[in-house]
């Protein structure tokens, strides 16, 4: 693994910590912006942080509503790399708080560099109810 992949890889599991954690600003601080997001055939742009601050509120409300505990990443691979952006393939679970599975997905994650900033640029994911 390259030092540009595994910083990528670090970049994605660290997103994961805020993300279970419910904490925006982690995620904020993990994703480069405008982010993209294409997720049942239609894409989402995330120009900023307070729109991402806004997006993990709800997405906060909807997860609930789904019975979500904890997402772990099940399997985690560079695929393709260069300089200033990696393209990682992730596989992910959701757990409802017992620790069952109720879902898994698959998603490709693209991780650029801008301004000496790693953060997650583009996401393109299989989860069927977004």
């Amino acid at each position: 693994m390259t030092p540009d992949e595994a910083t990528a890889v670090a970049t994605i599991k660290r997103w994961l910590e805020g993300f279970n954690a419910r904490d925006a600003q982690v995620q904020i601080d993990t994703f480069n912006f405008p982010h993209v997001r294409l997720a049942g055939g239609k894409f989402r742009t995330i120009e900023d942080g307070d729109a991402m601050r806004a997006q993990n509120a709800t997405g906060t409300e909807r997860l609930k509503a789904e019975g979500w505990g904890y997402t772990t990443l099940e399997s985690i691979a560079p695929v393709q790399s260069g300089p200033g952006k990696v393209h990682v393939a992730v596989h992910y679970a959701r757990h409802r708080p017992d620790g069952t599975v109720y879902t898994e997905f698959d998603s490709l994650w693209i991780v650029t560099e801008q301004d000496g900033h790693w953060g997650v640029q583009f996401r393109s994911s299989y989860l069927e109810n977004q």
